[in-house]
């Protein structure tokens, strides 16, 4: 558990003059009614798009064959069972064409290793849905230590990220009766014994900051009152908290994370019915606990220690200095970091591959040991082991399907366990890396996955994928869907590795924060430059495709450098950002982009804002614009606001919202297979035809 109908023209012109030259309120904006997700005149709206747009790309004879590839792809029966180490074996969440919901499920680690487990069902989604008449999805369980066997399990209705919480026996397989249990909301718990928890919601109506998350922490016993141990401010991003989980499972003590932006944060250690603040620069990352020492990670230097550095607190000795676990090089980046019984377990990228290192502390140091798994390859730990040293570990590149590893800390060695079935004919394909040189002189280094057949002759369709934000990372992956419906069938795909990742550490997201954003844009515009030098493929043959954050790259991307593309998928998308931080949980992310109600912010927001700077008398690609209702990350206003603009323009676009599924988008397995079927046929339509 870690502590993330068109106006007319001249009218529209008007306004939009009144929006560029102050912060949008209400009244400046003719297409902020669509802000209000549920009323009958937007989702009229919505159904009207979705209906254009299904005739046109589900009427394509692409489709039914998109989409018969995909439900295969979602739904089969020989995928890796992504496995959960719990209550001595292995637990796994399963969705397939059977169970659109879902089932937990448990077996012994030896049978999991077997090519048929045995499994035991511990919950059916589907049933719950049934006999509940809710559209539940599951969104994880927190077990409490060391038998596991009474769990939280947090439901979604629809998808989102707000929760209900239940207390759950899997022993007798029911929920409990009487038990803890917790109601809608954006909130979250962690055990401190059987009968106490620490939890964050929203007490009382309203009590949430202004992102939507509670600031507010609580100490929960099975018989009177909650016990308040922490309370932030209403302006804060978020409070939570996590226990520090000792020998035998005892709780040595709480860790309290304030949220003060995004990035910075303040951490309290509470034991002894004692809160002390923790003394870290902003930039800390509270990541594990292990052998009696809190880990962090710096997102700056701070003291002795360089940005990215991993570091070791003793929560019983606060005052004195904290230790050094590594210092990450220059090419390399940590991703995450996981504690098993005794060791830390850290994933890393090197050069943008993926490498795994296990630390014992012995003799008041801390000692590294390198995992033996795949080289050359993207490696994601999944799961720990709190009964002892072991580790699951996922590996995975373009070409190569991925596979499971089972690794074992204290020996360093790994053995295969699971693999993937090869989803498409990767035999005829090809990776390479190159870098281009964005607009200040930086060189961007980008993947292409194309056929060895293709012609450098510019010809070939391309899709290029960037994020470029929050320090996430984007390595290797594989994609079944993108090999089967668009490498066998001649296409190309690129993954920009832009600024703002976290593919090199703290440096390379702060490169392009705030003010400095548009170097992220004209890192992937570079990207799409050196594609059409080196002849890999040309603007008419090249789309690109990004969600969520990467939604404000594709927005800015079209209105910015349209003689550059001609196909723009925008998934889930941030778009209108002087109004960002007043949708869903748009306030959090204020540390990221800049405050729109500060005159400085919204001056360099303004300049790129895709919402704001979609003008008449443009070349335009026609662009998909899709998102999702029960979106509650993203407010879904951000993509129904860009196509009623590109529609009161004069523009060609297409829309289409599923009405649930949250943020994701995926969560379940037949809405994921139409959503893809519609990406490709109408990447297809672009740049195929």
């Amino acid at each position: 558990m870690k502590l993330v109908s068109a106006a007319l023209v001249g009218a529209l012109l008007t306004a939009c003059a009144a929006h560029a030259q102050a912060p949008a309120e209400p009244s400046a904006d003719p297409f902020v009614w669509l802000e209000d997700i549920d009323s009958p005149r937007a989702m009229a709206w919505v159904e009207a798009q979705n209906a254009k747009t299904a005739q046109r790309l589900e009427g394509d004879a692409r489709y039914g064959q998109f989409l018969g590839e995909g439900r295969a792809i979602f739904t089969a029966v020989d995928r890796i069972p992504q496995p959960s180490f719990r209550a001595g074996g292995v637990d796994n969440f399963w969705q397939d064409a059977a169970h659109t919901h879902g089932v937990w499920r448990h077996t012994s680690q030896a049978s999991y290793r077997t090519a048929s487990p045995n499994w035991e069902l511990v919950l059916d989604l589907d049933q719950l849905a049934a006999d509940e008449k809710r559209n539940w999805f599951w969104k994880g369980a927190t077990c409490l230590k060391p038998a596991q066997t009474i769990c939280l399990v947090q439901l979604s209705n629809g998808g989102g990220d707000a929760v209900e919480l239940r207390e759950f026996d899997t022993v007798a397989k029911r929920f409990v009766e009487g038990g803890f249990r917790s109601p809608e909301g954006k909130q979250g718990a962690d055990w401190i014994d059987k009968d106490s928890l620490v939890a964050w919601r929203e007490w009382t109506p309203g009590e949430v900051t202004d992102s939507g998350y509670a600031y507010v922490v609580k100490i929960v016993r099975r018989t009177g009152q909650p016990q308040e141990i922490f309370r932030g401010q209403k302006s804060d991003v978020w409070a939570n908290a996590q226990v520090l989980r000792g020998e035998g499972g005892k709780a040595d003590g709480i860790v309290v994370q304030r949220g003060l932006s995004f990035f910075e944060f303040d951490y309290s250690l509470y034991a002894g019915g004692k809160l002390t603040r923790i003394e870290l620069p902003k930039k800390a990352q509270y990541q594990a606990y292990v052998d009696g020492r809190m880990i962090f990670t710096l997102q700056e230097a701070w003291n002795s220690f360089s940005s990215g550095a991993l570091i070791a607190y003793d929560p019983k000795a606060l005052s004195d200095k904290p230790v050094l676990v590594f210092q990450p090089g220059p090419r390399q980046a940590i991703q995450s970091v996981h504690d098993t019984k005794g060791q830390l377990a850290v994933e890393l990228l090197e050069d943008v591959k993926g490498a795994v290192d296990v630390y014992d502390f012995v003799g008041g140091k801390w000692t590294a040991r390198r995992l033996a798994l795949p080289k050359d390859a993207t490696l994601t730990i999944g799961s720990t082991s709190g009964d002892d040293d072991k580790l699951f570990v996922a590996a995975q590149s373009f070409l190569t399907p991925s596979s499971l590893w089972l690794a074992d800390g204290a020996t360093g060695k790994a053995e295969q366990v699971k693999a993937l079935p090869a989803r498409f004919d990767a035999s005829k394909d090809r990776v390479d890396q190159y870098w281009a040189t964005s607009s200040d002189g930086t060189k961007i280094p980008y993947f292409v996955v194309r056929p060895k057949a293709a012609k450098l002759d510019g010809s070939t369709p391309t899709i290029m994928y960037g994020y470029g934000g929050f320090e996430v990372a984007k390595p290797p992956i594989y994609i079944p869907e993108m090999g089967k419906m668009w490498l066998e069938r001649g296409g190309a795909y690129v993954i920009a590795n832009i600024r703002g990742g976290g593919e090199f550490g703290p440096a390379w997201h702060q490169a392009v924060l705030r003010e400095k954003r548009q170097l992220a844009f004209d890192d992937f515009a570079a990207v799409a430059r050196d594609l059409d030098a080196r002849k890999i493929t040309s603007p008419r043959r090249l789309g690109i495709y990004g969600r969520s954050n990467g939604g404000v790259l594709t927005t800015v991307s079209m209105t910015q450098h349209p003689e550059l593309w001609n196909a723009v998928v925008v998934e889930s998308p941030l778009v209108d950002m002087l109004r960002y931080h007043k949708l869903s949980a748009g306030a959090s992310w204020v540390g990221e982009y800049g405050n729109p109600d500060v005159a400085e912010d919204h001056a360099f927001i303004a300049k790129y804002d895709g919402y704001l700077n979609l003008k008449r008398g443009q070349k335009y690609p026609e662009p998909y614009v899709t998102t999702n209702t029960r979106d509650d990350r993203v407010h879904p206003g951000h993509a129904r606001k860009f196509a009623a603009k590109l529609e009161a323009l004069g523009y060609p676009y297409l829309y289409f919202e599923n009405t649930f599924g949250g943020h994701a988008n995926d969560a379940d397995p037949e809405l994921n297979a139409k959503r893809w079927a519609r990406h490709y046929v109408y990447l297809s339509q672009k740049l195929f035809d």
